[in-house]
C-alpha cells in the first residue's frame, strides 16, 4: 500500500477482451490481485482498478502506467475482438470496494455478462436462421413429385423445412424467455414492493445459468443448421456462415462454461433457501395451468407440454433424493438437469405464446399469431420431448463414467 493510497500490482492476466486498444484515451483495466498476508482462497481476492495512463492532477494524460500487452491471441473466431495477455509490473491500482470482498464484486459483473452471452447466442442463431431462410428461398435444386418447374426452391424439401422450423421456434422461444428475464429487472428498477422485488430476483437468479447455456448451446447447433441448408455454399467463406459457425463456438466457453452454469444450478440455485428459486418457477408454471385448464382450444397443447413438465419434476424429486454430501453423483446430472429444465421453460413460453395467439386469432385472423401457434406446435411435438433422453440419463446414475477406470481412456486398451 503506498503513501497515495495505491497499490503495486504485479501479475499477468490472459483472455483480456480488448485489453489494449486505441479506441479511446485511455484503458481501464478491472484486476482481481491478492494482498500480502490475504486471506487464503477466494476469501483473500480483492479487486483493483489499473489504468493504462495515470491521470495529472490537471487531468491530463501523461503518467505511463506499467500496464503492458505481451500478445494477442490468435483465435478460432471473434477476430474482430482482441483478445489480450496482459502484463503488469508494480503497476498502480487502485482498491475497488473493501479488502477480500473482489469476487462478490466480479460476480455482480459475470451475472449480467452470462446473460449477455446469451444474446449473443441469440443473435448469432438469428443471424444464421435469417441467412439460411433467404438462402433456401432463392436456391434451386430438386423439385417435388407434380412439380412442373426444372427445379423448385430447396425450402419446399421437408428436411429443409424441418430445420428451418427448429432454428425458428427455439430462437423465439429463447427470445420470449430473455424477455421475462428483462421484464424481472424492470420491475426490479420500478421498485413495486419488497415482495415483488425478491420474486424478479429469485426468478433472474434462476434464468441466468439456462439462458446462458442453453441459448449457446443451441447458437452452435443452429448455425450449423444454418450452414448445412447452404451446403458447400456454407463452407467456404462468401457468404459468411463459417464464420457464424466459428464465432458461435465462444459462446459455449466465456464468462463461465456451460458445464458451470450447470453445476450453478443443481448445486446453489437447486439448494438455496431450500429450494425456493425453483419452487417459484414451478408454482408459477403451475397457476398458469390451473387458469388455462378450462380452455378447449388449449388441451392439445397443455397435454403436449405436460410430458415433458411431469419429466422436470420427476427428476427433481430424484436429485432431491441423492445424498447432498454425494456431490459426484448431484455433479454427473448437471448438464442434463439444465438441459431437461431449459427445454421446459421454452415450452412453457411456447404455452405462453399460444395462448396469447389463440385469443388474438378470435377477432383478427392475423398470420403472426397463426404461425406463433403452427410453430409452438411444432416445440411441443417435436423438440421438446428430448427431456425423455435426459431424464433417462438422470435416472441412470453417473456411477458409468464415475467408476470408469482413468488408464482405460488410454488408446489401444
Amino acid at each position: 500500500l503506498n503513501e497515495d493510497g495505491s497499490y503495486d500490482i504485479t501479475g499477468t492476466k490472459i483472455f483480456i477482451t480488448c485489453g489494449e486498444h486505441d479506441l479511446s484515451e485511455n484503458v481501464i483495466h478491472l484486476v482481481l490481485a491478492r494482498t500480502p498476508n490475504a486471506l487464503e482462497g477466494i476469501k483473500g481476492i480483492s479487486l483493483f482498478l489499473v489504468p493504462k495512463i495515470i491521470p495529472n492532477n490537471d487531468g491530463e494524460l501523461k503518467n505511463t502506467n506499467n500496464v503492458k500487452c505481451g500478445s494477442i491471441e490468435k483465435k478460432m473466431g471473434i477476430k474482430a475482438s482482441p483478445t489480450c495477455v496482459m502484463h503488469y509490473e508494480d503497476a498502480k491500482g487502485w482498491l475497488v470496494g473493501d479488502l477480500n470482498k473482489g469476487m462478490k464484486a466480479m460476480f455482480i459483473m459475470m451475472n449480467g455478462a452470462r446473460l449477455f452471452v446469451g444474446i449473443q447466442g441469440i443473435g448469432l442463431s438469428e443471424t444464421a436462421y435469417q441467412s439460411a431462410l433467404h438462402y433456401s428461398k432463392e436456391r434451386a435444386q430438386g423439385k417435388l413429385p407434380n412439380s412442373k418447374n426444372i427445379a423448385d426452391p430447396i425450402i419446399v424439401h421437408p428436411e429443409i423445412r424441418k430445420n428451418l422450423m427448429f432454428m425458428k421456434s427455439i430462437n423465439d422461444g429463447i427470445r420470449g424467455l430473455m424477455l421475462k428475464a428483462g421484464y424481472a429487472f424492470d420491475l426490479i428498477d420500478s421498485n413495486q414492493n419488497k415482495e415483488l422485488n425478491e420474486s424478479s430476483e429469485n426468478l433472474i437468479s434462476l434464468l441466468t445459468p439456462i439462458l446462458k447455456s442453453f441459448a449457446t448451446d443451441k447458437a452452435m447447433e443452429i448455425t450449423n443448421h444454418a450452414l448445412q441448408i447452404y451446403g458447400g455454399h456454407g463452407y467456404i467463406t462468401d457468404h459468411g456462415m463459417e464464420q457464424l459457425v466459428r464465432d458461435a463456438r465462444i459462446t459455449t466457453i466465456y464468462e463461465g462454461t456451460n458445464g458451470i452454469q450447470a453445476l450453478d444450478l443443481i448445486g446453489r440455485k437447486f439448494n438455496i433457501h431450500n429450494g425456493l428459486i425453483i419452487n417459484q418457477y414451478l408454482e408459477e408454471i403451475n397457476a398458469f395451468l390451473d387458469n388455462i385448464n378450462g380452455n378447449e382450444k388449449m388441451q392439445k397443447f397443455i397435454k403436449l407440454f405436460e410430458y415433458s413438465y411431469k419429466d422436470l419434476k420427476e427428476c427433481i424429486d430424484f436429485i432431491k433424493k441423492i445424498e447432498i454430501t454425494n456431490i459426484q453423483e448431484i455433479n454427473s446430472h448437471a448438464v442434463d438437469f439444465l438441459n431437461i429444465f431449459a427445454l421446459v421453460a421454452v415450452g412453457f413460453t411456447w404455452l405462453q405464446f399460444i395462448n396469447i395467439s389463440l385469443n388474438k386469432i378470435d377477432d383478427n385472423k392475423d398470420d403472426f399469431y397463426l404461425s406463433k401457434i403452427q410453430l409452438g406446435d411444432f416445440y411441443l411435438t417435436k423438440v421438446i420431448f428430448e427431456t425423455k433422453k435426459y431424464k433417462n440419463n438422470i435416472y441412470s446414475s453417473g456411477i458409468l463414467y464415475n467408476e470408469f477406470s482413468d488408464k482405460y481412456f488410454e488408446s489401444g486398451i
